[in-house]
């Protein structure tokens, strides 16, 4: 089975081509080939497949093997390969992902191409029972609650998947040491993202993230989105912000004028091989 080895600010992945392979088993594949000693190794696998509504569709899953709803960073990388293997020749792109369609805009570099790709993920959801989050209150908003390790106010922000956002001062050592039992805390029925945040100013925030399915990544796109808008919520950021993580940068925009969130970052191709099943 052919695949490309991709990332976007650092969350890689393995990319699967299924208009010409067939994977009748994700999950299994996506915890074979994510192993990083006995595998290829990756934050999970991609799967880029014909769409009867848009351009494209993607199917994503964690290093777990769990089906993740939508992946920023992934997003961006398929809007890449699709451009760049001749699946579409459009550089405006619409997606198909479980949690519904998503806009991209593929920017093209002198050599035709793609090196940045900005993807319009749609409107932020804070209702806490969409979210979900099981706490009594309409919107989680700066709330203190109680982990085995201390208390920390969390922010709860869905972008097609679950986030619950910190902020803190020190923020490097934090996604191991409280991500596993926050990830899989009973408040969350579906489990959860953590992102850890620090706001250096209104325009540049450093965040670490603790990915529901795959532990401690470079990067998390929806998470990046969270967290701005979890800044901007609680008055520490503004509308338009650097995202600084371990990986690589992103650029979140949260517009008013239409409540919609809008990441631009890179989209990088590692390697090709082939996996012998």
């Amino acid at each position: 089975m052919k695949f490309t080895k991709m990332h976007g600010a650092g969350n890689n992945y393995i990319y699967i081509n299924c208009y010409e392979e067939q994977v009748p088993h994700p999950e299994r594949l996506a915890i074979s080939v994510s192993d990083r000693n006995k595998g290829v190794g990756s934050d999970g696998l991609v799967l880029i497949m014909p769409s009867e509504s848009c351009d494209v569709r993607m199917r994503m899953f964690n290093a777990d093997g769990s089906e993740a709803q939508m992946c920023g960073n992934a997003a961006r990388c398929v809007g890449k390969y699709a451009y760049e293997n001749g699946l579409t020749d459009r550089t405006e792109l619409t997606l198909e992902t479980l949690s519904g369609v998503k806009h991209l805009s593929l920017f093209l570099n002198k050599e035709g191409k793609v090196d940045k790709v900005c993807v319009d993920m749609g409107e932020p959801v804070t209702d806490t029972t969409k979210v979900p989050v099981l706490l009594p209150v309409e919107r989680v908003i700066d709330y203190p609650v109680r982990f085995s390790g201390g208390q920390w106010n969390i922010t709860c922000v869905s972008m097609g998947n679950p986030h619950a956002v910190i902020f803190a001062d020190d923020i490097d050592a934090l996604p191991k040491r409280y991500g596993p039992e926050i990830e899989s805390h009973g408040l969350f029925p579906e489990k959860t993202n953590v992102e850890f945040v620090t706001c250096i100013s209104p325009s540049l925030l450093k965040m670490r993230v603790w990915e529901r399915g795959s532990g401690e990544t470079q990067a998390c796109g929806t998470g990046a989105c969270a967290a701005l808008v979890a800044a901007v919520l609680n008055g520490r950021a503004a509308r338009q912000a650097t995202l600084s993580l371990l990986g690589g940068e992103l650029e979140i925009e949260w517009r008013e004028s239409n409540n919609r969130v809008y990441m631009t970052g890179d989209a990088v191709t590692i390697c090709t091989g082939e996996w012998l099943l």
